[in-house]
């Protein structure tokens, strides 16, 4: 029959086993796990379809858009005072 000594040696290298800095090794593979999906959330939060990086692009191309609107109102403005000034000249 084995003593008592050596039965809390066995049960003390079994826990060892299964814990490692005190965790258990499932809550270790949850950990794991947990950070791998969170990863993947913000992964897909900056690159994927809906991302960080689309609406960067859009409020870029939404700046642009404003500035050649501006652009060509100055330019239409341009043209209806030729317009006018040539319907001025012709009578019309």
């Amino acid at each position: 029959m084995p003593s008592s000594d050596h039965l809390s040696r066995e049960t003390t290298a079994s826990e060892e086993v299964e814990s490692w800095f005190g965790f258990s090794l499932r809550s270790l593979f949850l950990i794991a796990a947990g950070i791998l999906l969170f990863g993947l959330y913000v992964g897909v939060l900056l690159f994927g379809e809906n991302s960080l990086e689309v609406l960067n692009g859009l409020e870029r191309e939404k700046r642009q858009l404003s500035t050649e609107r501006l652009r060509l109102q100055r330019e239409n403005q341009k043209l209806q005072k030729q317009y006018f000034e040539l319907l001025q000249i012709t009578g019309g």
